[in-house]
């Protein structure tokens, strides 16, 4: 990509993520993205075919960092020397508390399931890297799955909830974790 594509696709994500903190994503219109953007229809289809590819990069985005198995040191957190599954867990909270407004907009809208389904399709990486202990009896893809799904959840209710920190977050999903075992 040249100079002016990073440039008008940088203009297009912010433009895109100020709306997001606006109104509701489904109120957005590829108009409303090109006006805030300060570009033409041409250029605006010449790098999206419709609004939800738009989203479908943003989130790609937002868990490609959250997500990274090397995190820098960062404004709000240093995870850089992060130390096992529930350091990874807390540095993915930290990302999604950074981008609330916009991930909250998104998840009540009638897209909030692209969004669900690319996050957790990441954290099956991560439950899947430090394996998570499974009692005896119980499936591995089943435990996988179910965990994956809670975690999900858990930070879906985050969104509406804000008054924990990722620290408190993570420590009512252990807690809770616990109670669930025999």
């Amino acid at each position: 990509m040249d100079r002016r594509q990073v440039k008008t696709r940088k203009a297009v994500f912010e433009a895109f993520v100020g709306l997001l903190e606006e109104k509701g994503y489904p109120d957005i219109t590829v108009q409303d993205i090109i006006d805030r953007a300060d570009i033409g229809r041409s250029t605006f289809y010449s790098h999206f075919e419709v609004k939800e590819d738009l989203l479908n990069v943003l989130c790609e985005e937002i868990f490609a960092h959250a997500f990274s198995k090397h995190p820098a040191k960062e404004v709000t957190h240093d995870f850089s020397e992060r130390d096992g599954f529930k350091d990874e867990l807390t540095h993915i909270l930290y990302h999604m508390r950074d981008s609330r407004d916009y991930i909250r907009s998104i998840l009540s809208s009638e897209s909030g399931d692209v969004f669900m389904r690319y996050f957790k399709d990441h954290l099956r990486e991560v439950f899947g890297r430090c394996r998570p202990a499974v009692p005896d009896g119980v499936p591995g893809d089943y435990a996988m799955e179910h965990s994956v799904c809670w975690f999900a959840e858990t930070v879906r209710w985050w969104m509406d909830n804000e008054g924990y920190s990722p620290e408190e977050v993570m420590g009512l999903f252990c807690r809770y974790c616990q109670l669930q075992r025999p």
